[in-house]
C-alpha cells in the first residue's frame, strides 16, 4: 500500500492550523472540514445561510477533486452546525450538490466552530 499523500490547491482555502486540506491513502481520501473561507482572499463568505453553504460545498468539491475524486465518491459526510435551526436549509443545498448520490451522513450541532461560521463539511472519499 502507498504511503499517505498530502493534498493543497489553490482552488480551496489554505488550511488554517497546522493540518492538510486532505490526504490520501490508498484509494481513499480524508477531507478535513471546509467552512465558507473563499479561496485566495481567505475572507469569510457574508450572506445567508444557503450561499455559506455552497461556499463550503464548493471548496470541499476543490479538494475532493485536487485529490483525483469529487462528491459523486463520497463516503461519508459529516455535517457541522453551529444552529441545528438551519438544518431545513442547509439539507436543500446540500441535496442539490449531491444530487442522486447519497453517502452516508451525520449532522450534529455544535457549541462553535472556526471563525464563528454556521457550518463546517468534512468528507471521506474513494479516488477515481
Amino acid at each position: 500500500m502507498s504511503d499517505p499523500r498530502t493534498v493543497h490547491t489553490d482552488d480551496a482555502p489554505a488550511a488554517i492550523g497546522p493540518y492538510s486540506q486532505a490526504v490520501v491513502h490508498g484509494d481513499t481520501v480524508y477531507c478535513s472540514g471546509q467552512v465558507a473561507l473563499l479561496p485566495g482572499t481567505g475572507e469569510l463568505y457574508v450572506g445567508d445561510i444557503q450561499g455559506e453553504t455552497r461556499q463550503v460545498l464548493a471548496n470541499l468539491e476543490a479538494v475532493l477533486e485536487a485529490a483525483g475524486s469529487g462528491l459523486d465518491r463520497c463516503l461519508k459526510v459529516q455535517v457541522f452546525l453551529k444552529d441545528l435551526g438551519d438544518f431545513g436549509a442547509v439539507n436543500a443545498v446540500y441535496a442539490e450538490a449531491f444530487g442522486d448520490h447519497k453517502p452516508a451522513r451525520a449532522c450534529v450541532e455544535v457549541a462553535r466552530l472556526p471563525k464563528d461560521v454556521r457550518v463546517e463539511i468534512d468528507a471521506v472519499a474513494a479516488l477515481r
